[in-house]
């Protein structure tokens, strides 16, 4: 993977912008999206070549009352109940899609776990772990950024649990 330069490209998002900050090894992969398709995650595998287990979506969920970010394979979907407990909540529940736009900054299908209006608390699903690189939102549909989960946890603050079903 290429080291972007630190400086902010036109058109960067802030997701982008933030690796660049950060100075974190990463590669951005665009696409052409397709508004018809069904599965914005599926649409990004499909669309790199890369396997859906590498390939991970950005939820936001409300956990007793405070929005949490889950980042979970495409290839799957999210537990609920264990995104709750990893962050030491009791109840967890989808959040309302025009609240997590308005406070991530992002629209849905290109929400990213960073650069987020807001630094809301993050739980990366531990599946991360079995790969060098996974590919998550960087900000905008047909848009993704690859880097390695160690540096995708580190700049959130995520926790890592067994939060994806397969």
């Amino acid at each position: 993977m290429a080291k972007k330069a630190k400086k902010q490209q036109a058109g960067g998002t802030p997701a982008t912008v933030s690796l660049g900050t950060a100075g974190v090894d990463h590669a951005i992969h665009s696409y052409d999206h397709d508004p018809s398709h069904p599965s914005y995650g599926e649409e990004a595998a499909q669309a790199m070549g890369v396997s859906p287990e590498r390939v991970f979506k950005t939820l936001v969920a409300d956990v007793d009352g405070t929005l949490t970010v889950a980042v979970v394979p495409v290839a799957g979907s999210l537990d609920l109940k264990a995104l709750a407990a990893a962050v030491g909540g009791k109840r967890a529940a989808m959040a309302d899609p025009a609240l997590a736009e308005r406070t991530t900054g992002y629209v849905r299908g290109g929400i990213s776990p960073l650069g987020q209006r807001r630094r809301l608390p993050t739980v990366l699903d531990e599946s991360a772990r079995a790969h060098a690189t996974i590919c998550v939102s960087a900000g905008r549909r047909g848009l993704e950024v690859e880097l390695s989960p160690d540096d995708l946890a580190r700049l959130t603050n995520a926790v890592l649990a067994p939060i994806g079903r397969a």
